[in-house]
């Protein structure tokens, strides 16, 4: 199972001042004047059983670069001969609806593509790395040049598959039915509330 997306526009921000690490009751100081080095994206499909990540960089999104990342993981084992491998996608632009699984099938009949409902790209695990991407590679985005950028993503992502383990996924379908209900009743309420204001 791989759970796939993109990370747009990681920006190159060259600080006009250094930045100071964190001290003895002082905050981490960062320059909020910077030059701009450009933007890429970083394309990462994350095998969810093993927890290994693929990733790859790229100047921009879209359906090539995104079938890019599908052959470059589909291309080895296990996944190449494997029964089924199904992709875990959001509803971007580069792999939505049933074009993009009707492409994903022909060039890889034994891939298929799963859908997250529309405004639910949270449920995608591979967020969750993207969320430690933005903590411990990203921030507080102080690189020279792209080049920089893309060497601080591929040895990070070594590094994460040398020791990473499998998120442990805690949402359950009665975390599910609960959450829907909260928000049955705040509906309720606030449609009650709306009737109440009208009235007045």
């Amino acid at each position: 199972m791989i759970s796939a997306d993109e990370k747009t526009s990681i920006q190159a921000r060259c600080r006009c001042h250094p930045t100071l690490a964190p001290g003895q009751a002082r905050a981490m100081r960062v320059n909020h004047t910077y030059g701009r080095g450009g933007a890429l994206a970083y394309l990462a499909a994350y095998d969810v059983h093993h927890a290994r990540v693929f990733g790859r960089t790229g100047p921009r999104t879209g359906i090539v670069p995104f079938m890019n990342l599908v052959t470059q993981v589909m291309s080895q084992e296990s996944h190449a001969s494997a029964k089924r491998v199904f992709w875990i996608v959001d509803n971007g632009s580069s792999h939505r609806g049933q074009k993009a699984a009707a492409r994903l099938t022909a060039a890889f009949p034994n891939a298929a593509i799963v859908h997250t409902p529309v405004h639910a790209s949270w449920l995608n695990q591979v967020e969750i790395y993207f969320s430690v991407v933005q903590r411990k590679v990203v921030s507080p985005n102080d690189f020279t040049n792209l080049t920089e950028v893309r060497d601080r993503l591929r040895t990070f992502e070594d590094r994460y598959n040398a020791a990473a383990q499998p998120f442990q996924w805690k949402f359950t379908t009665f975390d599910l039915d609960d959450l829907l209900a909260r928000l049955d009743r705040h509906t309720a309420d606030h449609h009650e509330e709306s009737s109440a204001v009208v009235a007045a």
